[in-house]
């Protein structure tokens, strides 16, 4: 058949005689010729696309295979089924090239479907980078903003400071010493009024070392006047008494050839390390090394308290530890790096490491190793 359907509408039927001649003599039914026929013209109409084309070629092997079956018709008498069954066969084949166009037909939207599914996609992570960008440069605009708040702070703790002990300070004084005036003269006249007057001298006293010791507290007149390690030794002793702490520092005094910027940093973080550890830690003696590594000023806090879980405790969402955040961000102000290393029954270490700045007044060097201890 496939002869015949090459050669064309001049081709000789023969060859479909003794094709049903043979299949006589090997004993086929005609139903066992349609089925052969059925696979024969699937492999030769389905490939062809062109509808016309492909009812042509049914056509011609519809002819070959009548043919074919005259030799059975001679000696069967189904070859009136064996032609409905034909029938059906081609109406069967016509369903099957229909079902195709249609599947071919839903494949091509689906492939549609699927690249405005994947230009979508595309824009949506176009759309997402933009966002990621935004949100990066949110969040350095945030970490600026937290900089100059905290520049802002130190500069308002300053002038707290000054006033207090320029104006508050003075003027207590100044009533102290009036009082003590006003005493001497009144000696003479009223015993009573001597005693009235002492008591208000002793609260005008205390009220001064109130005032004295606030403003150490919002700036230490020492760090600006002789430098960050008189100023963290005062500090540490004064805490040490009050916390119960023994607290050993241990510092070059080269150190103190550090910008005011610079000093200021150190001199916070320590404070605000201490009191952490005072709070949280529950220990007994507590170390600050102050030394110099190639180009940077290093600080070292350890203590031998109950430790904690870093990851846990800076990263938690209830409990935030603003005293770590806080050191932190005054130490990348200036450029420096702080690193906090604890474990959990062993202690903790914070280490803060500051660069030197661009310029310096005078070289700082390793001399004058200071080592005090404050029970």
């Amino acid at each position: 058949m496939r002869r015949y359907l090459k050669q064309g509408l001049g081709a000789s039927l023969q060859p479909a005689l003794r094709l049903g001649r043979q299949a006589v003599a090997l004993g086929l039914e005609t139903l066992d010729l349609a089925l052969i026929h059925e696979q024969a013209m699937i492999v030769h109409a389905l490939p062809i696309h062109s509808s016309t084309a492909r009812d042509h070629i049914i056509h011609r092997g519809g002819t070959f295979f009548a043919k074919a079956i005259l030799p059975m018709e001679e000696t069967h008498h189904s070859a009136l089924e064996a032609n409905i069954y034909l029938s059906r066969l081609n109406q069967s084949l016509k369903q099957r090239t229909l079902d195709l166009s249609v599947s071919n037909r839903q494949l091509k939207k689906e492939i549609v479907r699927r690249q405005v599914m994947e230009e979508t996609l595309r824009e949506s992570e176009r759309n997402t980078s933009r966002l990621l960008e935004q949100s990066r440069r949110l969040q350095e605009q945030l970490r600026l903003l937290s900089r100059r708040v905290l520049s802002a702070q130190e500069e308002e703790r300053k002038r707290i400071s000054r006033e207090l002990h320029d104006v508050i300070a003075q003027t207590l004084t100044g009533i102290n010493v009036r009082l003590a005036t006003l005493k001497i003269e009144a000696t003479a006249n009223t015993r009573g009024l001597s005693q009235k007057i002492s008591r208000t001298q002793r609260l005008v006293e205390r009220s001064v070392d109130i005032v004295h010791q606030f403003a150490r507290e919002l700036r230490p007149a020492v760090l600006d006047d002789l430098g960050l390690i008189p100023a963290l030794h005062s500090f540490m002793k004064s805490f040490a008494k009050e916390k119960g702490l023994r607290i050993r520092l241990k510092a070059f005094a080269g150190v103190d050839k550090l910008d005011s910027v610079r000093r200021t940093v150190l001199y916070r973080v320590a404070q605000e390390a201490l009191t952490n550890i005072a709070r949280h830690a529950q220990a007994g003696r507590v170390e600050v090394n102050i030394h110099i590594i190639s180009n940077a000023v290093c600080m070292d806090i350890s203590d031998n308290g109950k430790g904690f879980e870093v990851a846990r405790v800076l990263f938690a969402k209830r409990h935030k530890r603003m005293g770590l955040l806080g050191m932190r961000e005054r130490v990348e102000m200036v450029g420096g790096k702080f690193t906090v290393k604890s474990v959990p029954g062993k202690g903790t270490t914070i280490r803060v490491e500051i660069p030197f700045a661009k310029v310096q007044k005078g070289p700082l060097t390793k001399s004058g190793k200071t080592t005090r201890e404050c029970p």
